[in-house]
């Protein structure tokens, strides 16, 4: 009785890695077909565990990846100027650094699930600057510039680890996680040392 059990069991194991195989690959190159539970989704093999991936990976990876290309775009702007703080300036250099390489991580894993990396109409998370936001950066010279880099920086990154947070809750590719972990801790450390900066000026 207990052989017959396993192997029943064992059976429909094997049905069900099937069944998960066709619904990585129907529609979308990888993607999560439409209407199905995706939190229920099997994701207990290790030969799979690199490509799985939920709904939530892939909201992750294209806002943040959007995210991070505006805190460079911030990082540029304040490194051309003259007169801007060597403290901020080489926290601003920290930044497009460890955040260039995540991007095109990012980006790789959306071509990797068949998903547009540069889709646009995302929802890319809170702590985006504005239009207006940017502008008074670019117009702000090297003390200013320091000082308002600071404050805007420290928003941004309190908006990547919320969308971080939401990832670890939601999210199911063990890399994305991963990656998610890391941006909360990395994140987390520069924002405790914009505050100190700003304390200081």
């Amino acid at each position: 009785m207990k052989f017959r059990t396993l192997t029943l069991s064992a059976g429909l194991l094997a049905g069900a890695l099937v069944l998960t195989g066709c619904s990585d690959t129907a529609g979308g190159g990888g993607s999560v077909m439409e209407g199905m539970d995706h939190d229920s989704m099997p994701t207990a093999t290790a030969e799979a565990s690199e490509a799985t991936f939920n709904d939530a990976d892939v909201s992750f990876a294209m806002g943040m990846a959007m995210h991070h290309e505006q805190a460079i775009e911030m990082s540029d702007t304040l490194l051309v100027k003259d007169g801007v703080d060597p403290d901020v300036a080489a926290l601003a250099e920290q930044i497009r650094a460890a955040q260039a390489p995540e991007i095109e991580t990012m980006k790789q894993w959306l071509e990797s699930w068949g998903q547009d990396p540069e889709m646009e109409g995302m929802d890319h998370g809170g702590g985006m600057m504005s239009e207006e936001d940017m502008v008074a950066l670019e117009e702000a010279d090297g003390g200013p510039a320091s000082t308002l880099f600071l404050e805007q920086m420290i928003v941004h990154h309190e908006g990547a680890i919320d969308m971080a947070q939401t990832q670890l809750e939601d999210g199911q590719n063990p890399d994305a996680l991963a990656l998610a972990q890391k941006i909360i801790d990395d994140q987390a450390a520069e924002i405790a040392q914009m505050e100190d900066m700003l304390a200081r000026r």
